[in-house]
């Protein structure tokens, strides 16, 4: 294993910035991608979780193969938001610091077209952009990409659930065939690899780490709640950790604005990330976000992509996300840089078995916690305020000012002095927590309700999957192009095949690639594409499903 970047073979220039940035030892997918880059020809296709360091991993490599002198586009970056656009662009520019008379150029939605086609005009070695502006500036014969070396798709499963799908089509329809394409992402689902086998030659799949499983610096834990009380439990949770520095996930634009509304009104520093917002505004929240000057930024998962902040204490999700391989993206923007993170779940009695599939995912299990109460809250409070008491700085200044402050306080005794500055202090919390409610719910096994939902579940699943009471056996025949995988779930562990093509999807597998699913008592079998079973087979194999750890294999046809 690589350990410095003195090993990866680069360039003096590009070490020296490196260096500069702080960078000491590359991280794994660096390690495995970079020799890759610079010594091979081929495609890749790089399949990584989130927050990884992947920046470095393609535009290094990609930076040391421009040629200065000429003056056209040669490396072309496509990414699924203006955040991670003007980020990625902002890194590579960075680590190009000593190399004399490169042009780096940032395009996307959401600011004028007019500058952007200035900065076009004076020429673009690297050209960073979202889909939709680049194509836009393609028709406008402002961008001309047909002198491309390098194509690199960063966060290809997010551009395809934007909904890019015809930009991207259109736009690598237009790239030149003797290219070198790289595509970078978290999950692999069908059109992701649609796009690998339509526009890349035989590309290589390299998986570096365990995609999509958690940060080993992360704790996992979820809050159980009434859906009215959802919003006072976030309440109680934030004043709980009075150091928090976290983004709160919540579904919809709406939902996004209402929350940082009402943490305002209740006197939190906070506010909204959404996609309503002008350039301007968006800035505006980020600029303060990244002062820590806001504690909590409420935001979309649209809107969060591209936040680069290594420092956060919390990830909190209101909701949980609609797709599961979501929730990797969220909780890996905590627990980075060496640090400590907590990701946590607010969810209501429905959403319990949404968990157990995010934990077959992250390969993690989560820790049920308490709501906290008034006592609790009032006491984490205490020792923060009297943390921050015992460690300020007592200035000379202050000595100028005891003889009134002895003439004010001199007859009150240490106790009273006590109590009335805390008092002063803690007044609202007693206020508004002197008849709060328990916000805790028990967990209720509703097997009649459960029993009856599996059912419902069964028949929609079709001729997909069927459920065998009593005895294990084997499985019928498997379709044309596909593999048997047999995973140790069966009926007594109450499955149902909309469960397994769940934890598919999750995995980065769509429905497409996932055929027939048969269940038996102690174990169950699903159908594989078979250019896929080997990379399901490492993704579930050793996961969490509830409490048990699964077992993957593979049948080979006889």
């Amino acid at each position: 294993m690589i350990s410095d970047f003195l090993d990866l073979g680069l360039s003096n220039e590009i070490l020296n910035a490196v260096a500069e940035l702080g960078f000491e030892k590359p991280t794994p997918v660096q390690a495995t991608i970079i020799p890759r880059l610079l010594v091979e020809d081929g495609d890749i296709v790089c399949l990584a979780q989130t927050g990884t360091g992947k920046t470095a991993a393609f535009g290094l490599p990609a930076l040391e193969y421009l040629d200065v002198k000429n003056p056209a586009t040669q490396v072309l970056v496509l990414s699924p938001t203006r955040e991670l656009c003007r980020q990625i662009a902002q890194d590579l520019t960075g680590f190009a610091k000593y190399i004399q008379g490169i042009r780096i150029v940032s395009v996307y939605g959401g600011a004028g077209i007019q500058g952007q086609i200035k900065d076009l005009e004076k020429g673009a070695h690297v050209i960073v952009a979202t889909p939709g502006r680049l194509l836009d500036l393609i028709k406008r014969g402002a961008a001309d990409i047909s002198g491309i070396k390098t194509l690199i798709l960063d966060e290809a499963d997010e551009m395809l659930n934007m909904g890019f799908k015809d930009e991207l089509d259109a736009i690598l329809e237009q790239a030149p065939g003797g290219r070198r394409s790289l595509l970078f992402s978290a999950t692999l689902p069908d059109e992701v690899e649609r796009i690998a086998k339509s526009y890349m030659k035989d590309p290589e799949i390299v998986t570096v780490g365990q995609r999509n499983a958690g940060s080993e610096n992360v704790e996992h834990f979820y809050y159980m709640v009434r859906e009215e009380d959802r919003y006072a439990a976030m309440k109680r949770i934030a004043d709980y950790n009075p150091d928090i520095y976290a983004i709160v996930f919540c579904k919809t634009r709406e939902q996004t604005q209402k929350v940082a509304d009402a943490l305002q009104r209740d006197g939190y520093d906070a506010d909204a990330l959404h996609g309503d917002l002008s350039q301007a505004q968006r800035d505006n929240v980020m600029g303060r976000f990244k002062r820590k000057a806001l504690h909590m930024l409420v935001a979309t998962d649209v809107a969060a992509r591209g936040i680069d902040v290594n420092d956060l204490t919390h990830v909190i999700n209101y909701n949980l996300p609609q797709e599961i391989e979501l929730y990797t993206h969220r909780s890996g923007r905590t627990g980075r840089a060496d640090k400590k993170g907590v990701s946590i779940a607010i969810i209501n009695q429905r959403e319990k078995g949404k968990i157990r599939r995010i934990e077959a995912v992250i390969k993690k299990q989560f820790t049920k916690l308490p709501v906290p109460g008034a006592r609790e809250i009032c006491e984490r409070q205490l020792a923060h305020l009297i943390d921050e008491i015992n460690n300020v700085e007592v200035r000379d200044d202050i000595y100028a000012f005891m003889p009134t402050i002895n003439e004010m306080w001199g007859d009150m005794s240490k106790d009273d002095l006590v109590r009335k500055v805390l008092s002063y202090e803690f007044n609202r919390f007693f206020d508004y927590y002197r008849k709060a409610k328990d916000l805790n719910i028990p967990e209720k096994e509703k097997k009649g309700r459960k029993d009856k939902d599996g059912m419902k579940d069964r028949q929609d699943a079709g001729e997909k999957g069927k459920t065998k009471k009593g005895k294990d056996g084997n499985p019928g025949e498997c379709e044309k192009g596909f593999v048997w995988m047999r995973i140790n779930l069966g009926y007594k562990n109450k499955v149902i095949p909309r469960d397994i093509v769940s934890i598919m999807k999750a995995c980065g597998i769509g429905k497409q690639s996932v055929g027939k699913i048969e269940i038996f008592e102690e174990y169950l079998y699903v159908a594989l594409k078979s250019s896929v079973a080997e990379y399901a087979k490492s993704q579930i194999h050793g996961a969490i499903y509830g409490r048990r750890k699964l077992s993957a294999i593979l049948l080979q046809k006889k």
